[in-house]
Protein backbone atom coordinates (compact mmCIF):
# COMPACT_ATOMS: atom_id res chain seq x y z
CA UNK A 1 0.00 0.00 0.00
CA UNK A 2 2.79 2.44 0.89
CA UNK A 3 4.55 1.69 -2.38
CA UNK A 4 1.35 2.36 -4.31
CA UNK A 5 0.75 5.66 -2.50
CA UNK A 6 4.25 6.78 -3.44
CA UNK A 7 3.53 6.47 -7.17
CA UNK A 8 -0.03 7.83 -7.41
CA UNK A 9 -1.48 11.28 -7.92
CA UNK A 10 1.26 13.00 -9.91
CA UNK A 11 -0.90 14.36 -12.73
CA UNK A 12 -1.67 17.94 -11.79
CA UNK A 13 -4.02 18.36 -14.74
CA UNK A 14 -6.44 15.87 -13.20
CA UNK A 15 -7.01 18.17 -10.21
CA UNK A 16 -7.74 21.16 -12.42
CA UNK A 17 -10.03 19.14 -14.68
CA UNK A 18 -12.23 17.74 -11.90
CA UNK A 19 -12.24 21.11 -10.13
CA UNK A 20 -13.70 22.90 -13.15
CA UNK A 21 -16.29 20.13 -13.50
CA UNK A 22 -17.39 20.24 -9.86
CA UNK A 23 -17.58 24.03 -9.87
CA UNK A 24 -19.66 24.00 -13.07
CA UNK A 25 -22.11 21.44 -11.65
CA UNK A 26 -22.35 23.16 -8.25
CA UNK A 27 -23.03 26.53 -9.88
CA UNK A 28 -25.78 24.93 -11.95
CA UNK A 29 -27.34 23.22 -8.92
CA UNK A 30 -27.55 26.60 -7.19
CA UNK A 31 -30.09 27.77 -9.76
CA UNK A 32 -32.24 24.65 -9.39
CA UNK A 33 -33.50 25.91 -6.05
CA UNK A 34 -35.03 28.92 -7.80
CA UNK A 35 -38.41 27.48 -8.77
CA UNK A 36 -41.36 29.42 -10.11
CA UNK A 37 -43.95 29.36 -7.30
CA UNK A 38 -47.31 27.84 -8.12
CA UNK A 39 -49.99 29.95 -6.51
CA UNK A 40 -53.63 29.35 -7.40
CA UNK A 41 -54.55 32.57 -5.60
CA UNK A 42 -52.81 34.78 -8.19
CA UNK A 43 -55.53 36.75 -9.92
CA UNK A 44 -53.90 40.13 -10.40
CA UNK A 45 -50.59 41.84 -11.01
CA UNK A 46 -50.40 42.69 -7.31
CA UNK A 47 -50.85 39.04 -6.34
CA UNK A 48 -48.15 38.01 -8.79
CA UNK A 49 -45.69 40.61 -7.49
CA UNK A 50 -46.32 39.51 -3.91
CA UNK A 51 -45.75 35.89 -4.91
CA UNK A 52 -42.52 36.86 -6.68
CA UNK A 53 -41.28 38.78 -3.64
CA UNK A 54 -41.59 35.60 -1.59
CA UNK A 55 -38.60 34.35 -3.58
CA UNK A 56 -36.40 37.17 -2.24
CA UNK A 57 -34.59 35.05 0.40
CA UNK A 58 -33.73 32.34 -2.13
CA UNK A 59 -32.59 34.87 -4.74
CA UNK A 60 -30.44 36.66 -2.17
CA UNK A 61 -28.73 33.46 -1.03
CA UNK A 62 -28.31 32.33 -4.65
CA UNK A 63 -26.57 35.60 -5.50
CA UNK A 64 -24.36 35.31 -2.41
CA UNK A 65 -23.31 31.73 -3.15
CA UNK A 66 -22.73 32.33 -6.86
CA UNK A 67 -20.26 35.09 -6.02
CA UNK A 68 -18.72 32.96 -3.25
CA UNK A 69 -18.06 30.01 -5.55
CA UNK A 70 -16.67 32.36 -8.18
CA UNK A 71 -14.25 33.76 -5.60
CA UNK A 72 -13.06 30.31 -4.52
CA UNK A 73 -12.81 29.07 -8.10
CA UNK A 74 -10.52 32.01 -8.84
CA UNK A 75 -8.58 31.49 -5.59
CA UNK A 76 -7.89 27.84 -6.39
CA UNK A 77 -6.96 28.77 -9.96
CA UNK A 78 -4.55 31.41 -8.63
CA UNK A 79 -2.77 28.85 -6.44
CA UNK A 80 -2.42 26.34 -9.27
CA UNK A 81 -0.89 28.99 -11.46
CA UNK A 82 2.17 28.63 -9.22
CA UNK A 83 1.90 24.92 -8.33
CA UNK A 84 3.69 22.75 -10.88
CA UNK A 85 3.78 19.34 -9.16
CA UNK A 86 1.38 17.11 -7.29
CA UNK A 87 1.12 13.93 -5.26
CA UNK A 88 -1.55 11.74 -3.72
CA UNK A 89 -1.98 13.91 -0.63
CA UNK A 90 -2.42 17.10 -2.63
CA UNK A 91 -5.07 15.35 -4.69
CA UNK A 92 -7.01 14.43 -1.56
CA UNK A 93 -6.69 17.93 -0.11
CA UNK A 94 -8.32 19.26 -3.26
CA UNK A 95 -10.96 16.54 -3.26
CA UNK A 96 -11.99 17.62 0.24
CA UNK A 97 -11.99 21.22 -1.00
CA UNK A 98 -14.35 20.15 -3.79
CA UNK A 99 -16.46 18.31 -1.23
CA UNK A 100 -17.00 21.64 0.51
CA UNK A 101 -17.88 23.22 -2.83
CA UNK A 102 -20.32 20.45 -3.73
CA UNK A 103 -22.34 20.86 -0.50
CA UNK A 104 -22.70 24.62 -0.99
CA UNK A 105 -25.92 24.25 -3.03
CA UNK A 106 -27.39 22.43 -0.01
CA UNK A 107 -26.25 24.98 2.60
CA UNK A 108 -27.48 27.74 0.28
CA UNK A 109 -30.91 26.14 -0.12
CA UNK A 110 -31.06 25.51 3.63
CA UNK A 111 -30.26 29.15 4.34
CA UNK A 112 -32.80 30.36 1.77
CA UNK A 113 -35.51 28.14 3.26
CA UNK A 114 -34.80 28.97 6.90
CA UNK A 115 -33.28 32.41 6.52
CA UNK A 116 -34.83 33.68 9.74
CA UNK A 117 -32.94 31.15 11.88
CA UNK A 118 -29.43 31.57 13.32
CA UNK A 119 -28.56 27.90 12.83
CA UNK A 120 -28.98 28.28 9.05
CA UNK A 121 -26.46 31.15 9.10
CA UNK A 122 -24.10 29.06 11.25
CA UNK A 123 -24.27 26.14 8.80
CA UNK A 124 -23.51 28.46 5.89
CA UNK A 125 -20.64 30.07 7.79
CA UNK A 126 -19.22 26.60 8.55
CA UNK A 127 -19.23 25.85 4.83
CA UNK A 128 -17.33 29.09 4.12
CA UNK A 129 -14.87 28.34 6.91
CA UNK A 130 -14.08 24.87 5.55
CA UNK A 131 -13.43 26.29 2.08
CA UNK A 132 -10.91 28.83 3.38
CA UNK A 133 -9.13 26.42 5.72
CA UNK A 134 -8.72 23.67 3.12
CA UNK A 135 -7.51 26.15 0.52
CA UNK A 136 -4.96 27.42 3.03
CA UNK A 137 -3.85 23.83 3.68
CA UNK A 138 -3.48 23.34 -0.07
CA UNK A 139 -0.93 26.16 -0.31
CA UNK A 140 0.85 25.18 2.92
CA UNK A 141 1.31 21.58 1.74
CA UNK A 142 2.46 22.68 -1.72
CA UNK A 143 5.14 24.90 -0.16
CA UNK A 144 6.24 22.20 2.25
CA UNK A 145 6.70 19.71 -0.60
CA UNK A 146 8.39 22.28 -2.87
CA UNK A 147 5.67 21.94 -5.50
CA UNK A 148 5.64 25.68 -6.16
CA UNK A 149 7.44 26.96 -9.25
CA UNK A 150 8.55 30.31 -7.80
CA UNK A 151 11.33 30.98 -5.31
CA UNK A 152 12.88 33.80 -3.34
CA UNK A 153 11.20 37.14 -2.73
CA UNK A 154 8.40 36.54 -5.22
CA UNK A 155 7.44 33.29 -3.48
CA UNK A 156 7.36 35.07 -0.13
CA UNK A 157 5.24 37.89 -1.57
CA UNK A 158 2.73 35.50 -3.17
CA UNK A 159 2.51 33.44 0.03
CA UNK A 160 2.00 36.56 2.12
CA UNK A 161 -0.87 37.74 -0.09
CA UNK A 162 -2.54 34.31 -0.13
CA UNK A 163 -2.27 33.90 3.65
CA UNK A 164 -3.51 37.44 4.26
CA UNK A 165 -6.54 36.94 2.00
CA UNK A 166 -7.49 33.65 3.67
CA UNK A 167 -7.04 34.88 7.24
CA UNK A 168 -8.73 38.20 6.51
CA UNK A 169 -11.72 36.55 4.85
CA UNK A 170 -12.17 34.04 7.68
CA UNK A 171 -12.21 36.84 10.25
CA UNK A 172 -14.69 38.90 8.22
CA UNK A 173 -16.98 35.90 7.61
CA UNK A 174 -17.00 35.16 11.34
CA UNK A 175 -17.81 38.76 12.25
CA UNK A 176 -20.62 38.85 9.69
CA UNK A 177 -22.02 35.54 10.95
CA UNK A 178 -22.00 36.79 14.56
CA UNK A 179 -24.23 39.68 13.51
CA UNK A 180 -27.04 37.13 13.17
CA UNK A 181 -27.49 37.47 16.94
CA UNK A 182 -28.53 41.06 16.25
CA UNK A 183 -30.36 40.53 12.97
CA UNK A 184 -30.14 37.64 10.51
CA UNK A 185 -30.74 39.81 7.45
CA UNK A 186 -28.01 42.19 8.56
CA UNK A 187 -25.63 39.24 8.85
CA UNK A 188 -26.40 38.04 5.32
CA UNK A 189 -26.17 41.59 3.93
CA UNK A 190 -22.68 41.90 5.41
CA UNK A 191 -21.69 38.58 3.82
CA UNK A 192 -22.94 39.83 0.45
CA UNK A 193 -20.97 43.07 0.82
CA UNK A 194 -17.80 41.18 1.81
CA UNK A 195 -18.08 38.89 -1.22
CA UNK A 196 -18.84 41.76 -3.57
CA UNK A 197 -15.76 43.54 -2.30
CA UNK A 198 -13.59 40.48 -2.95
CA UNK A 199 -15.13 39.93 -6.36
CA UNK A 200 -14.99 43.54 -7.56
CA UNK A 201 -12.20 44.91 -5.32
CA UNK A 202 -14.46 47.80 -4.32
CA UNK A 203 -12.44 49.02 -1.34
CA UNK A 204 -9.17 48.68 -3.25
CA UNK A 205 -10.59 50.82 -6.04
CA UNK A 206 -11.76 53.47 -3.59
CA UNK A 207 -8.39 53.47 -1.82
CA UNK A 208 -6.53 53.81 -5.12
CA UNK A 209 -8.79 56.69 -6.17
CA UNK A 210 -8.16 58.51 -2.89
CA UNK A 211 -4.42 58.07 -3.27
CA UNK A 212 -4.47 59.39 -6.85
CA UNK A 213 -6.58 62.40 -5.83
CA UNK A 214 -4.19 63.13 -2.97
CA UNK A 215 -1.21 63.05 -5.33
CA UNK A 216 -2.95 65.44 -7.74
CA UNK A 217 -3.71 67.85 -4.92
Amino acid sequence: MNKYNSISGFRLQRIEAISDGVFAIALTFLALDLKVPVNTLVHSEKDLIQTFLQLAPKMLTYFLSFITMGIYWLAQSTQFHYIEKSDRNLNWINLFFLLSISIMPFTTAFLGQYIQFKFAVFLYWLNLSLLGQILGLNWYYSRKKAFISIVGNEEKLVTKNIKRRIIESQILYTIAALFCFINVYLSITLLVFIQLNYALALLSTVTSTIKISHIKI
